[in-house]
């Protein structure tokens, strides 16, 4: 299906009657988790992502209706650019040698959806009794952890600014042994020398909240342009559009944290033409720039794997309001985008590209497939079937009965006092 990819029309589409989709998705008791759990899994086995792979930490948001859907509320959504009324979703992503995939996911339920206020809401929706509040950090957080509780061999973790400017949950990284490449803002203070942290005295005589620190500090824009700053010129991998080619440079710098506590990072800058990039790391001194640079730049496959879920695989025509069903289509969508990737894979096994071609179009590489190649091919591979004219006539006399009664609803709305 190329859109209206809702429970009603698969259902048309597969001659499952509407309602037993709906109760598959939404009421049926079958774990999305351990769906999940047998994907990792098969994941886990594939050479391709036994060394070299990277995590990868997004949110993604689909907008809503109204307040109805489990977690859904007004809150910021990144793709319309504004606050509206959003469900929001925390990925882990997986991405080793331009493959790339969804891994996990967790629905991020806003506080206010816990207080007595949306307790109706809270109940019709199905959310988990024992589910308690996590900030979208704390999520991510535990999809890492659940991953290195599987033993999956991934050593490094991209995220942006949300979830990088938390020294806390670098912290939390380095504790799990995972090399992170943590994306912060520009204005963001850091030392070039150990500073020095002091507890100054209020008026009152009492140790202050906040520590002092002393030193020389600067805002990480500020060392894009230093006169020490040396800047080198890395072609990392192939694109679409040519070679990957951007201007790195590093400074070994300290960071405080709120309890006062400092830590030596690297701080790695990304500069393609006008926009620069700053990202804290724990890489070891002896890390070379080029492969900081490589591992950072992986971020652009999770924004890839989260447009490949909306547009090819329907991840954005979600229409359902209970948790259960946002975690079945989770599961689904996982298992659709690791099958994908999969089919990928093992082509690349199967069918050399030929050299020739190389000459012949005067390239370096050659494309690989992408996801909607792939789905391209699926469709020829496996075709839906077509609707018969008395289907068809059943279909429209259906959404005619449906407007009917709505407007029905919405008359009988109007008369009530």
């Amino acid at each position: 299906m190329l859109a209206k990819r809702n429970m009603a029309n698969i259902g048309r589409k597969t001659d499952v009657p509407e309602q037993n989709m709906q109760q598959f998705i939404s009421d049926s008791p079958w774990p999305g988790r351990e769906l999940i759990g047998a994907v990792q899994l098969d994941i886990g086995y594939r050479e391709e992502f036994s060394e070299g792979s990277v995590f990868l930490i997004d949110e993604s948001a689909n907008e809503k209706a109204g307040e109805h859907s489990a977690g859904a509320r007004r809150q910021y959504n990144g793709r319309l650019g504004k606050v509206e009324v959003s469900q929001v979703g925390v990925f882990l992503g997986l991405a080793n040698n331009g493959y790339h995939t969804w891994y996990d996911g967790e629905l991020f339920i806003p506080e206010d959806w816990f207080s007595a206020a949306y307790a109706e809401k809270y109940k019709k929706a199905g959310i988990p009794e024992n589910r308690t509040f996590k900030t979208k950090l704390e999520l991510a957080l535990d999809m890492v952890k659940r991953a290195k509780e599987k033993g999956i061999p991934v050593e490094v973790v991209d995220c942006d600014t949300l979830y990088g400017r938390s020294g806390k949950l670098r912290d939390e990284f380095a504790q799990l042994e995972m090399e992170y490449y943590a994306d912060v803002p520009e204005n963001t203070k850091v030392y070039v020398e150990p500073p020095l942290v002091t507890w100054p005295l209020t008026q009152r005589g009492e140790t202050a909240s906040n520590p002092e620190v002393l030193g020389l500090s600067y805002e990480v824009k500020e060392l894009k342009s230093h006169p020490q700053t040396e800047w080198h010129t890395l072609t990392l991998r192939p694109t679409e559009r040519g070679m990957l080619t951007a201007g790195f440079t590093r400074w070994r710098v300290w960071t405080v944290r709120a309890d006062g506590s400092k830590r030596e990072e690297w701080l790695l800058i990304r500069r393609d033409k006008n926009r620069a990039s700053y990202s804290l790391s724990n890489a070891s001194r002896d890390t070379s720039l080029f492969t900081m640079a490589e591992r950072k730049s992986q971020r652009y496959f999770i924004e890839r794997s989260n447009q490949d879920a909306k547009s090819e695989l329907g991840w954005d025509e979600f229409q359902a309001i209970k948790y259960n069903a946002w975690e079945h289509h989770l599961a689904l969508t996982i298992m659709a985008s690791w099958f994908i990737t999969e089919t990928r894979l093992d082509w690349a096994q199967e069918y050399e590209r030929d050299p020739e071609l190389l000459e012949a179009l005067e390239l370096d590489v050659l494309p690989a497939l992408s996801m909607s190649n792939v789905r391209e091919l699926l469709r020829a591979a496996m075709p839906l079937p077509q609707l018969t004219t008395t289907q068809a006539a059943q279909l429209v006399a259906k959404h005619l009965d449906n407007r009917a009664r709505s407007r029905k609803s919405q008359m009988k709305r109007a008369r009530s006092p």
